[in-house]
């Protein structure tokens, strides 16, 4: 049996620094005396963090608050202009990418369309390092105040130097995205499912917060999940848990675009649901069709509410949790009228005692929700680490 790895001094403060920060993004501003119970840490650690952190200008001072009968207690928090992170959305028909502050305030945005037959790597990367220029000169952000791009992309995103994209739907087995965006930028980049990002954002800033047990499931031309587990996110044994939408749900059914038969996605994926209503999906544009479709199609509604219910009942009964979310694009237009039905459908598919502990409910951060995510990729690595700024050449 491995001995487990000894921890080093230099360890225990990165780590007792990266709780601090956390601590004051999460629940500041706060005092150095409310610093002390809501971490654990003696006084006078605090006292040395908090000094380090604001000589760094990580960290700034927000105002006071009287304390019991002595000086007022001077407030911190995280300075939102200390420096920018950076969120793509690689999704079936655009690149998004967006520039926000440390507050998750957007300061800039731009948007290329992809025909949803065209995914050429060369070409989503060259959208990607486009959008990172146009976002920095519209936001008046230079790149060396920039923390690192993070990228939700689809498929199973495996670990490692070139990170490498397994996406079936685009094309993709084991395209170094990675290696691909190092050569055309010097800046840091995290990549992770954007089904994944999704779901941090909700976990984080959305209808997910203090949730210990819950999925959240993004639905939009493709399916996918994120699950937590004891506040944990489920990554799996390669990085590759949460692909609900390729569960199956019919012996030998509908063609799914991953070459299977009966996934969930060919069901209630907007591709999916376009294509049992006789839509064209090559040529027309997504959004407008299915809006058309969940406003005069009954069948072909009756028919997703009862998949997507049937899929959630799976999750139910498999993990418990105590909160599931819908969002992403398709989920959020068919969650907007048809969430009474999806739940009784859900309840109607799973077991009683389960389903009473949880609660169905839509995402409360919209369809940029995976941009927003990936940005949080980077602000995670900042948070747990918190080194002051490296200055980066610009791309």
């Amino acid at each position: 049996m491995a001995r487990p790895e000894r921890r080093t001094v230099r360890d225990v403060r990165r780590g007792n620094r990266g709780m601090l920060l956390r601590t004051l993004y999460f629940d500041g501003p706060a005092s150095r005396h409310e610093l002390t119970g809501l971490t654990g840490l003696s006084a006078a650690t605090i006292s040395t963090m908090t000094g380090d952190l604001l000589a760094d200008n990580i960290i700034v001072e927000a105002g006071q608050v009287d304390s019991d009968g002595g000086r007022p207690r001077v407030l911190l928090r995280v300075n939102p202009a200390y420096g920018y992170v950076i969120g793509v959305d690689v999704a079936e028909t655009h690149v998004r990418v967006e520039l926000f502050d440390l507050e998750m305030t957007e300061k800039a945005r731009v948007d290329y369309s992809l025909r949803p037959s065209h995914h050429d790597i060369e070409l989503v990367t060259r959208r990607i390092l486009a959008g990172i220029d146009v976002v920095l000169a519209d936001g008046g952000v230079p790149a060396d105040r920039v923390l690192g791009v993070g990228i939700g992309v689809p498929g199973i995103v495996e670990r490692g130097q070139d990170t490498l994209i397994h996406a079936k739907t685009f094309g993709w087995d084991g395209v170094p995205l990675g290696a691909l965006m190092r050569a055309g930028t010097s800046l840091p980049v995290f990549i992770d499912n954007g089904a994944k990002t999704m779901g941090q954002a909700e976990l984080w800033f959305g209808a997910g917060r203090g949730a210990a047990h819950a999925v959240i499931v993004l639905i939009g031309s493709g399916v996918g999940a994120t699950v937590v587990a004891d506040g944990v996110v489920m990554r799996g044994s390669s990085n590759s848990a949460g692909e609900w939408g390729h569960t199956k749900i019919a012996l030998d059914g509908r063609q799914c675009r991953c070459g299977g038969r009966g996934c969930l996605e060919a069901y209630i994926g907007a591709e999916g649901i376009l294509d049992r209503a006789g839509v064209a999906t090559r040529t027309t544009d997504w959004q407008a069709a299915l809006g058309r479709v969940l406003e005069s199609d009954s069948q072909v509604i009756e028919e997703t509410v009862a998949y997507l219910g049937m899929g959630l009942a799976n999750l139910i009964n498999l993990l418990n949790p105590e909160r599931i979310l819908i969002g992403g694009w398709a989920g959020l237009m068919i969650g907007r009228d048809l969430l009474p039905g999806i739940r009784a459908a859900a309840r109607a598919n799973s077991l009683a005692q389960p389903c009473n502990a949880t609660s169905i409910i839509l995402g409360e951060l919209g369809p940029d929700a995976v941009a927003l995510g990936a940005a949080t990729l980077v602000l995670e690595e900042f948070l747990d680490t918190s080194a002051p700024l490296r200055l980066h050449a610009a791309s």
